[in-house]
Order: C-alpha cells, then sequence, then structure tokens
C-alpha cells in the first residue's frame, strides 16, 4: 500500500485519494484556435515518465483538497510539493 502525505491530513493510505495526473502538462490556452490534432494529443497522449514525476492528487475521502507531490514512478519514493 502506497502511502500518500497529505499536507492538510498527514499521511494516508493511497486509496483515500484520486491521482490527477500530470502536474507539469498544460493545457492549449486557447480553444478555438486549437486544431483538433491537438487537442487529441492533449487529451490522449502522455508521457511516461520513469523516475521523478510531478503530480496532482485530490484527497477524495479527506479533506477533498488538491494539492502535488513529486512521486519517483520506479520506487514511488514521495516528496510532498512543500519539502522542494
Amino acid at each position: 500500500m502506497l502511502l500518500i502525505p497529505c499536507p492538510f491530513c498527514g499521511e494516508r493510505e493511497e486509496d483515500e485519494f484520486v491521482f490527477g495526473g500530470d502536474a507539469k502538462r498544460e493545457r492549449p490556452t486557447d480553444p478555438t484556435s486549437t486544431s483538433t490534432e491537438q487537442w487529441v494529443d492533449y487529451v490522449y497522449n502522455s508521457n511516461n515518465t520513469k523516475g521523478e514525476s510531478l503530480e496532482w492528487w485530490w484527497h477524495a475521502q479527506g479533506c477533498t483538497k488538491w494539492f502535488r507531490i513529486t512521486r519517483n514512478t520506479v520506487t514511488h519514493a514521495i516528496t510532498p510539493e512543500s519539502d522542494r
């Protein structure tokens, strides 16, 4: 079981959380001028980073707040955003 450090509630088991995706990923700024190909790329294609990845997590079964952590995708070691 992965233990995730919620900055508001402390360390909790991963089943209380929902993964929100890559925190470095940027949504296209102007939807009206974005091509279909660019939207498809944004929605369906993501990097599968090996190593440290900045991620969004939602504490769905706790404080219901969103926060970011850096998680090593190989070792699952987690560094809260406030520790960076």
